[in-house]
């Protein structure tokens, strides 16, 4: 997949404002701060398109980008940031649940998880929801230029014991840095979407 036109669409904070389009999409899930921002900037090849903060949960919205004038790449909040009160963070957790319940126009769900830590419970329980679902789930390994290449298969069995994977569930290595694992993150989008 070449991606030559990316475009933000907007931000929404009720699952009733989604744009009503018919455009497939495949979301973006995550604990805050695990680099979703950074993915779409990487994978779209621009610099600024998905706005990166550095206060992790701060993302409260849902954001669209449009890409290729095809399909939408839709960023959900992070979850999982202790310093936002329960009652947001319930808040998001039903916002994000209705969104992947309700949502027909979703074709599949990229589930980023930093390589430098062993999933957590939220991590653990998004993916059994995935699953429970039946909704398609791709894992990414985000930070992959944060591990040395030799401590990096004890780091990707780590998150695989956690998550009970079989070898073809394992995580795709993916770096911003680097762009190390872009082509194959739009290869699968490809597949899901079925877009040449």
């Amino acid at each position: 997949m070449i991606i030559k036109q990316a475009e933000f669409k907007g931000v929404f904070f009720d699952i009733k404002q989604l744009p009503a389009e018919n455009f497939p999409e495949i979301a973006l899930v995550g604990r805050s701060n695990v680099g979703k921002s950074s993915l779409i900037n990487r994978m779209v090849n621009r610099k600024n398109l998905a706005k990166s903060s550095s206060t992790p949960g701060k993302t409260r919205s849902i954001n669209y980008y449009l890409i290729n004038g095809q399909w939408h790449l839709v960023d959900l909040p992070g979850y999982g940031y202790a310093k936002v009160s329960k009652s947001e963070r319930q808040k998001w957790g039903r916002m994000i649940e209705r969104y992947l319940q309700e949502r027909i126009q979703l074709r599949g769900v990229i589930q980023l998880l930093d390589i430098r830590h062993t999933p957590g419970e939220n991590d653990l329980m998004m993916n059994e929801w995935l699953l429970h679902y039946e909704i398609p789930v791709l894992l990414i390994a985000t930070k992959a230029d944060k591990v040395s290449r030799g401590a990096r298969q004890k780091h990707i069995a780590a998150i695989r014991h956690a998550m009970t994977l079989q070898t073809e569930e394992l995580p795709l290595c993916f770096s911003a840095q680097t762009g190390e694992g872009v082509e194959e993150l739009k290869a699968a989008i490809s597949e899901v979407l079925e877009i040449s």
